[in-house]
């Protein structure tokens, strides 16, 4: 019985700490997207638009979109999209991947970008949460 009751608090700490659970709040992070929408899609059926659609992004090199037109610094910058990858990234895009074709000022507030990542990795690579 203990060993049963071991593995079961085993699973639930792997589910919890798995990177679904980012550490923001995905519904706050779905308002923060609003700034992105003008360039950004995603959900099922999301299409690239001035930037590259953003559906499975975790764990997706950077300028591997296919058919967006990335810049040569994002296709060659050699950076896998994690957590800590996108926060650094998504405060100050230019200094981060310098010569992309993000011209986003950025996100200043740490809440604003764990809300944003934790709405974004719900999406798999087909649009799906």
């Amino acid at each position: 019985m203990k060993l049963i009751q071991a593995l079961s608090a085993a699973a639930a700490l792997a589910f919890i700490s798995s990177t679904a659970f980012a550490a923001g709040d995905p519904e706050a992070g779905a308002k923060v997207f609003n700034k992105c929408m003008a360039c950004h899609k995603v959900g099922p059926g999301a299409k690239n638009g001035v930037g590259p659609e953003l559906n499975g992004l975790n764990g997706r090199k950077t300028g591997a979109v296919e058919g967006y037109a990335y810049s040569d610094a994002n296709k060659n910058s050699g950076l896998t999209w994690d957590e800590a990858t996108f926060k650094e990234y998504i405060t100050a895009p230019q200094k981060k991947i310098p010569g992309t074709k993000m011209t986003f000022p950025g996100l200043p507030n740490e809440a604003d970008r764990d809300n944003l990542w934790a709405y974004l990795v719900q999406f798999k690579a087909d649009g799906s949460k």
